[in-house]
């Protein structure tokens, strides 16, 4: 090791080097006073090795330290080399059946839903995916780093507590056996000496708190005055605001300022500056004075470099001694006997109380060293672990009080380790038996709220971020409470029932200070002025919201703690109420003969409050009591008798009452506060403890009084009392004109209340009030969320409430009432209510909110339309009440209730004379629908000696009483029947008064028949003929356009992209149904196609006409004519490269402005982008449309065209004379004879004139266009400012246009299309526009420039010896060098009048090419042998390539391997060349307009000979060689000898071989956990070994990348830039797509400032996505969505995508992609 450091050892000390472990230890075991020896040890070499200077040195340090330091305490400890003595004590040490890993952050946690005792159970993958809850429900999360791994723990799991390996460790186990009985007694006596020292000196030197001197024991005398400024993390300043005071503090760059954040961010401290004193504290005091400002300032020491160092090591040590505790049990044990043993100060001095008193003292990294220390040790030694608890509780309150006012996330607390303690249940029982640690808990709550009113109820003052901050604090210890409460006890001991009765009574303090707080009054007159502070109350509320329920779980599992419990909840309710009667004077209200005292007390004018925890906790009790039967079993020792009803009613009925007036619109000037309020007291979050509870308190009251009286003093708090108890008083209300609003409020509100009424008597599906059970709960809530619509799985989670373990019970019972729909390629799975279940929807479900209730509504008409039934929607029946709450159906039968069907029955009859509201009437047909319902049920259900006492149908036979002798409610129902203004309501009606017979019958007789049901009709709806409207719109649109656009127009065209970039909307576009169609052409009906060549098939000129989109004007497509254009979108990509490594350099450097936050940010307007004014398509330039510009140039061809060699020699001449009359263009010439007999030698070729410029035949709005499209081209395919002149433009051109068509070729063959299918006709129209354009861009380029690349490509095929460096043909793409010269070739030809045609040109290049890619394919060919070649015949075709390959063999001087069998090398060839044939048949049906060969348009066998005919190819292309014999030869010899050729031969580079396959994305793991797995290995690649927060996984490559994080931000174009988008740059040329693996998203990005999210390629098993793993449902890959983001690459479409996707969500526009 020392070899390796020498020269850097070299500037150690020597004196440490020569240091000996042995010796050390050697000394020390003779030593008298070891703690001084190892003390003085430790003084002298700490410092000499750490903290030596500015920067730290970790490996330097930490090989030092192993070797001076710790070296002696290992020898000591094992009393022989460390290397022997530990894996002896492992030997002695029997495995541990508990798995304890500690979590990294980001790690996967997976936790098993039917197993786990409580959700804080979890495995770690390696344990998880050996244990048996592989197969169950599990659940998968992320880790927030720290916990650890519970596999092992019997405690924690149902079942299944051990995974496959630690099962093994299980067999031994006896009873709990002392580990140190493995250990020999002197290596017991040198580890306790050894801990004790350490550990005694870590604690000691991190919690030192003096600055600048040492504790006595440690200080040395010779002392150096430097000092190290050091700076600590707090949570309040934001990164930004730290480095910018570090770079003014320290004056560093920024990158070091960040790298300063990042670490003091990570570690919690980090030094600054290195110096004297002087130098360090004016660092201090630059940073304290930039960050007081607002806030506290950031927290700055200046610290002696020998504190820091020993500081430093103390860390070291922590780790030390939790590594050497991993060896062994025994050591295990020995250190927490040392850590928890009591000083000498008595309480709370022992070591590890120390540590976690001084716990807020410490920064981040100490904090994380010291509890990952306790997690090895204490919590995995059980007999400890037990003493750690009770320590833990004591100090319970300080801890907690530390941590509140600390500012540190609860993470890096010690408190946090209380969901490993209270969380095991036998640990919880005993410190709430022995500890008290329920009231403790609670009463540590309570002592942190301690604001407080008159009558002391908390009281929360206006939330500040401060207060937010301290409350949010506060609330972690109700999580304490309720993981105290998780797991139930199965047997109680007197001891339990005391502590817990104790606690809840300290509980029913906490809840009496709830108990009506922040009470409200109603606003008259003027809005509120301040919204009162709402949210602390109701935080609290949802936070304890578990806590009650567990707390009346556990009340429920022992009668006599639930007999106790419900006395102490009614004591402390009765105080309470003492309070309120006051002041409020008695009043006595009568209605049909029933009087009734109550108090005068109005909602609209008193203060009311929503929070009554206390009567809904007794409520929730009082149900206990009929649950578990204890009220029938034990009456006498209930306090039943004393219970007043009215006071029970009272509070509840108020917030009740408050509820319908804020829905009438009474309290709107009281704002939004009272609204949210509402709104939560309904939420599923809320509403088992307040809404629920409320409607079970009326129950409880009205079934102990007279239901004449409930109904009276109900109607008073509704304030309806006055209408409903005088006669005529509706007629009077209505008659004097009263304020509208005020009838429109007494409608709702007597709404309200019979809604009111219906729920106390309707809702008995909680076990307790009716008989039934939780599943039936469950399965009414799940049958009404469905009547809704159909719901996906999350959705229907989100609508049921959630006990404390996070279940909702849904899964057990979803199969019994829905079908489950998988979902298609987009979508996800959606349950389905069945219809069996339909008859037990009830309209008036309590738990629907107004607007579900109307959808439900519409959604069940709809369904018994399309039945055919009557659309009636009758009460369900319902199941009996439990005994207790038995006497609430007499509700329905009372004679206030009839008396208030009545009146309302009455006001419909005379619908003239009252302001009444259907919805009133609905409800009094439901409520008289429940009593038939009921009273049938009590009949069928009937004995023979009882009789039944529910005679409702009696009574609204009766006619009202006198003296207005009104008709009875059957009468009028009778007479509402026809009523034409009550339709709605006719089944409704028929359906009671059919009941209603078949009561009677029952009645009448013992048997009856029931009655047969009358359908109702179905109307039949007629649809309406929209496409005339349609099509006049239009035509209306178009005319205003055109008149507003034209004038632009002209002017327009002409500044297309330069000037105006703000009107880029009026580019227009094909409109793809007016273009003609060429294949139904009659003239080529029956002669064979061919594509190109002087047999060219002659197609007729197909006139054009095409509509501009903008002002919808035909226009003919012709040469003279003005220019109509595409849009169209450039775009830079790598989809088919097979090199990602090379990088290229941009030609140009810009600073880019930071983009300001536009209208529309899906496109870039510096960019010249735009969106397609008809289609939003993303676009950035537009591509003219042309007539097929070969035929504009080809002159007729009457001559003999030359054969191949023939023309390759007349080219090359041509070649020559350009060259030489170049060459003369540039050398300035003095004398000009000189020049003119040079021109006399020069001999041109026959016939060709190079004086001779062509006349460009377009008009002038054309070549601007082809100007256009030319330079956008170049301008982002080379990232340069777009300059007309460069020669490359043609270039690019031509490249995009083949490797557009390579794309498209790609594409269609991966999806086994055939090549001329029906292509969509945007793609359609983008080839044949860019391949035109291409071949037409010649005519406004330098006529000189691209005849020199005609030169150089030419070159490249038929070498000339003025062209130095020639690529090597294996370098060469043939398709796009096929595309260049075939385009360049007419600049050359215009001159040439010797009668060659163009299309004999064409011809030749094209064969010329496909020699040169048979050669590339041979030379590339794997040569592996197959074995089925022998049987097959030689053809001509194998012969042939045999000659051909023997004679490269030949030209490569043998360098080619052996020859391989004929067949296969044909096969070969075939497979290779197919790609390159496809593309060319594309490129030159676009070219030349001939149509494609029916055989091509139909996919099916290989092809090859149709398109070798459509090609003018012979089938057997070999005879390409063969017939021009004599040049082939010297060009094969030519490519051959080429150095690069030899150098792959042999081995030293490599080459693409053919055919090429397609690039795909990456393959994914099935299983999305692994792929999480992958992540939290996945360290940042910039800060050393530091997990990185948000790993994300490109597609494209598969690199893991850190993102959205400073570390790994670099600089690209002058810009900052994430880690995801400097990786698209080189990866995808600006497009990237990637995943996001802690959030299960998938990312596009495209350049720096567009991006989007798409949805994950993974589901659940319930066909949904899990985007940021909220659920942890187990993910599968989907295959189809993951070939669907394959396909958006293949086809270019991500920025498209990511235009779209911006288009419709805005919120997208404000992310800041190129962070990521």
């Amino acid at each position: 090791m020392a070899s390796e450091l020498e020269p850097e050892v070299q500037a150690i000390d020597r004196s440490l080097l020569e240091c000996s472990a042995e010796e050390t230890a050697g000394k020390w075991l003779q030593a008298t006073d070891l703690t001084r020896e190892v003390y003085q040890h430790l003084a002298h070499y700490v410092p000499k090795i750490y903290c030596r200077g500015p920067n730290p040195f970790p490996q330097k340090e930490d090989m030092l330290a192993q070797h001076v330091l710790l070296g002696p305490m290992e020898w000591y400890l094992c009393g022989e080399d460390p290397a022997f003595g530990f894996p002896k004590l492992e030997q002695a040490n029997k495995p541990s059946h508990l798995c304890g890993r500690v979590f990294k952050v980001g790690e996967p946690t997976y936790s098993c839903r039917d197993c786990a005792v409580d959700p804080t159970c979890v495995l770690c993958m390696e344990c998880f995916l050996g244990s048996i809850h592989r197969d169950h429900r599990y659940r998968m999360t992320t880790s927030g780093g720290g916990g650890f791994c519970d596999c092992g723990d019997t405690e924690a799991w149902k079942e299944g507590p051990y995974c496959q390996k630690h099962e093994l460790n299980t067999s031994e186990i006896e009873e709990e056996e002392d580990p140190l009985v493995h250990l020999s007694e002197d290596v017991i006596a040198r580890t306790y000496n050894i801990f004790a020292i350490m550990f005694r000196y870590a604690v000691e030197i991190l919690t030192w708190e003096k600055e600048s001197e040492l504790p006595a024991d440690l200080e040395i005398v010779e002392k150096s005055d430097t000092y190290y400024c050091m700076l600590f993390n707090d949570e309040v300043h934001t990164y930004e605001q730290v480095i910018y005071t570090l770079q003014k503090a320290v004056n560093c760059t920024q990158k070091e300022a960040i790298g300063f954040a990042t670490t003091v961010d990570r570690d919690g401290r980090r030094s600054v500056r290195y110096g004297d004193f002087q130098y360090c504290e004016q660092a201090k005091s630059v940073i304290v004075r930039n960050t007081s400002r607002q806030t506290k300032p950031l927290k700055v020491q200046v610290m002696h470099s020998s504190i820091v160092a020993h500081q430093n090591f103390g860390l070291k040590l922590l780790s030390w001694l939790g590594n050497v505790i991993g060896y062994s049990d025994g050591l295990r044990r020995i250190l927490c006997q040392v850590g928890l043993q009591e000083g000498p100060d008595g309480e709370n001095s022992s070591l590890v109380d120390r540590l976690m008193l001084n716990d807020s003292k410490l920064w981040k990294g100490a904090r994380s060293v010291y509890h990952q220390l306790f997690m090895s040790s204490l919590l995995m030694d059980l007999k400890y672990k037990k003493l750690f608890a009770i320590r833990f509780a004591k100090n319970y309150e300080r801890l907690q009080s530390d941590y509140v006012t600390d500012d540190h996330d609860r993470e890096f607390s010690i408190a946090d380790l209380s969901v490993q303690i209270f969380t095991v249940p036998s640990l919880a029982r005993m410190l709430i038996t022995e500890e008290n640690l329920m009231t403790i808990i609670i009463k540590t709550f309570m002592d942190h709220l301690r604001h407080r009113d008159a009558q002391g109820r908390f009281q929360f003052e206006r939330y500040t971020a401060l207060q937010a901050f301290k409350f949010r604090r506060v609330q972690s210890l109700i999580f304490d409470l309720k993981y105290v409460l998780i797991s139930k006890p199965t047997e109680w001991s007197d001891d339990l029932r005391q502590k817990f009765l104790e606690g809840f009574d300290a509980f029913l303090e906490l809840l009496k200070c709830m108990q009506g707080m922040d009470p409200i009054t109603r606003q008259v007159g003027q809005h509120i002025e301040m919204e009162p502070e709402w949210e602390a109350a109701f935080t609290l509320q949802m936070k304890l919201t578990h806590v009650i329920s567990m707390m009346q779980d556990w009340c429920a599992l022992d009668e006599k703690v639930l007999i106790e419990a419900y006395k102490k909840c009614l004591a402390v309710l009765m105080q309470c109420h003492g309070g309120f009667t006051d002041g409020e004077q008695p009043i006595t209200l009568s209605i049909c003969g029933h009087s009734v005292e109550t108090i005068r007390y109005c909602v609209s004018q008193e203060k009311v409050s929503i929070h009554l925890p206390v009567s809904r906790l007794l409520a929730g009790l009082h149900v206990l009591l009929s649950k578990s039967e204890v009220a029938y079993k034990f009456p006498e020792l209930l306090p039943l008798s004393e219970l007043s009803p009215p006071m029970l009613i009272e509070h509840p009925l108020r917030c009740l009452v408050l509820c319908a007036q804020v829905h009438a619109g009474m309290w709107r000037r009281n704002g939004f506060s009272l609204v949210n309020q509402i709104y939560y007291y309904h939420n599923v979050k809320c509403r088992r403890e307040m809404f629920d509870k409320d409607i079970v308190m009326l129950q409880t009251g009205v079934s102990m009084m007279d239901p004449n009286h409930f109904l009276m003093i109900m109607l008073s708090r509704f304030e309806l009392y006055q209408i409903f108890s005088t006669p005529d008083y509706g007629k009077r209300f209505s008659s004097e004109i009263t304020h509208k609003d005020v009838v429109q409020q007494n409608n709702t509100l007597i709404e309200e209340m019979l809604y009111l009424i219906i729920m106390i008597v309707g809702e008995r599906f909680s076990p307790g009030v009716g008989q039934v059970n939780a599943t039936d709960e469950i399965k009414r809530e799940i049958i009404h969320q469905l009547s809704i619509k159909p719901m996906a799985h999350s959705e229907l989670v989100k609508s049921l409430p959630e006990d404390e373990n996070k279940e909702t019970g849904m899964e057990s019972v979803i199969e019994a009432v829905a079908h489950f729909k998988k979902p298609g390629l987009t979508g996800r799975g959606m349950y389905e209510l069945k219809p069996e279940c339909a008859k037990e929807f009830n309209l008036y479900f309590y738990h629907f909110s107004r607007a579900e209730q109307s959808k439900a509504e519409e959604a069940q008409r709809k369904l018994k339309r399309q039945n055919r039934e009557d659309t009636a929607l009758p009460p369900p029946v319902l199941p009996p009440f439990c005994p207790l709450f038995a006497s609430l159906v007499n509700i329905l039968q009372s004679d206030v209730m009839l008396c208030i069907m009545r009146t309302v029955l009455q006001w419909a009859v005379e619908h003239n004379g009252y302001a009444w509201s259907e919805s009133m009437l609905q409800r009094v047909l439901h409520l008289i629908g429940m009593a038939l319902q009921e009273e049938k049920q009590h009949l069928d259900n009937v004995t023979e000696e009882h009789v039944v006492t529910f005679t409702f149908t009696q009574k609204i036979s009766k006619p009202g009483e006198a003296p207005n002798n009104s008709p009875s409610i059957l009468a009028m129902l009778e007479t509402l029947q026809n009523a034409p203004y009550l339709d709605v309501h006719k089944d409704m009606i028929r359906w009671i008064l059919k009941t209603f017979n078949a009561i009677k019958k029952i009645r009448e007789s013992s048997s009856t028949s029931p009655v047969a049901e009358t359908e109702g009709t179905i109307m039949e709806e007629s649809s309406r003929d929209k496409d005339k409207a349609e099509r006049k719109r239009k035509a209306e649109i178009a005319r205003l356009r055109r008149e507003k656009i034209m004038a632009q127009m002209s002017e327009m065209q002409r500044h297309f992209i330069d000037e105006n970039k703000e009107l880029f909307q009026q580019t227009l576009e094909l409109d793809a149904s007016t273009s003609a169609v060429l294949d139904n052409s009659p003239m080529v009906s029956n002669m064979a196609l061919t594509a190109l060549g002087p047999a060219q098939t002659q197609v007729p000129e197909q006139r054009q006409f095409v509509t501009c989109i903008l002002c919808q004007e035909e226009q003919e497509v012709k040469v003279e004519s003005k220019a109509m254009v595409l849009a169209a979108f450039v775009q830079r990509s790598t989809v088919l490269s097979k090199n990602r490594s090379k990088f290229i350099q941009d030609p140009a450097k810009e600073q880019r402005r930071q983009q300001r936050l536009r209208l529309h940010t899906s496109y870039d307007v510096e960019n010249g982008e735009f969106l397609c004014p008809l289609c939003e398509c993303l676009s950035n330039t537009v591509i003219p449309l042309l007539l097929p510009p070969r035929n504009i140039f080809n002159r007729l061809n009457i001559s003999d065209q030359p054969k191949l060699t023939q023309w390759i020699r007349t080219i090359s001449q041509q070649i020559k004379a350009l060259q030489v009359l170049r060459k003369e263009e540039s050398t300035p010439n003095t004398a000009s004879s000189k020049n003119l007999e040079n021109m006399d030698e020069l001999q041109f070729p026959e016939g060709f004139r190079p004086d001779f410029h062509p006349k460009n035949p377009y008009s002038e709005s054309i070549k601007e266009m082809l100007t256009t499209f030319g330079t956008a081209t170049y301008k982002v395919g080379l990232k340069v400012h777009p300059n007309e002149e460069d020669p490359r433009v043609p270039i690019m051109c031509w490249g995009s246009c083949a490797y557009t068509i390579q794309s498209i070729e790609r594409i269609l063959s991966d999806e086994d299309k055939p090549l001329f299918g029906p292509l969509p006709c945007r793609l359609d129209d983008c080839l044949r526009s860019l391949t035109r354009f291409a071949a037409a861009h010649w005519t406004v380029a330098s006529l000189s420039v691209v005849q020199g690349h005609f030169c150089k490509l030419f070159a490249s095929l038929v070498p000339d010896d003025n062209q130095g460096d020639l690529p090597c043909i294996l370098d060469i793409d043939m398709f796009h060098l096929l595309v260049g010269l075939v385009l360049a070739f007419p600049a050359l030809q215009c001159q040439d009048f010797s009668g060659i045609s163009l299309g004999t040109g064409d011809l030749h290049i094209f064969h010329l090419v496909t020699m040169a890619h048979i050669v590339q394919i041979l030379l590339t060919s794997c040569t592996e042998e197959n074995g089925m070649d022998q049987e097959n015949p030689a053809g001509e075709e194998e012969l042939a390539v045999l000659a051909l390959y023997k004679t490269l063999h030949q030209c490569t001087g043998s360098a080619l391997k052996e020859i391989p069998s004929g067949w296969h090398l044909w096969r070969n060839v075939r497979n290779g060349i197919m790609p390159f044939l496809k593309c060319c048949a594309l490129f030159f049906h676009y070219l030349n307009g001939v149509p494609s060969p029916p055989e091509l348009q139909v996919s099916g066998t290989s092809h090859f000979e149709h398109l070798c005919n459509y090609l003018s190819l012979p089938n057997n292309l070999i005879c390409l060689f063969q017939e021009n014999n004599e040049i082939t030869k010297l060009l094969i010899e030519s490519w051959c000898h080429n150095i690069e050729v030899k150098r792959y031969l042999e081995g030293e580079r490599d080459a693409i071989s053919y055919p090429r396959e397609s690039n795909k994305l990456i393959d994914l793991p099935e299983d999305y956990s692994s792929l999480i797995n992958q992540a939290s290995n996945f360290s940042c690649p910039k800060s050393g070994g530091d997990k990185s927060r948000a790993p994300t996984l490109c597609l494209v490559c598969g690199t893991l990348l850190c993102s959205q994080s400073y570390c790994c931000q670099t600089e690209l174009e002058g810009e900052d830039v994430g880690a995801c988008t400097a990786h698209t740059y080189s990866c995808g040329s600006g497009v990237g797509i990637f995943l996001r693996v802690r959030e299960c998203q998938v990312l596009f990005l495209a350049g720096k400032t567009k991006g989007c999210f798409y949805s994950p390629p993974y589901l659940d098993d319930y066909g949904e996505t899990d985007q940021g793993l909220r659920r942890g449902n187990p993910l599968h890959l989907c295959k189809e969505r993951f070939k669907k983001i394959q396909k958006l690459w293949h086809q270019h479409s991500i920025t498209e995508e990511i235009g779209h996707a911006q288009e419709a969500n805005q919120t997208l526009v404000g992310i800041d992609w190129q962070h990521l």
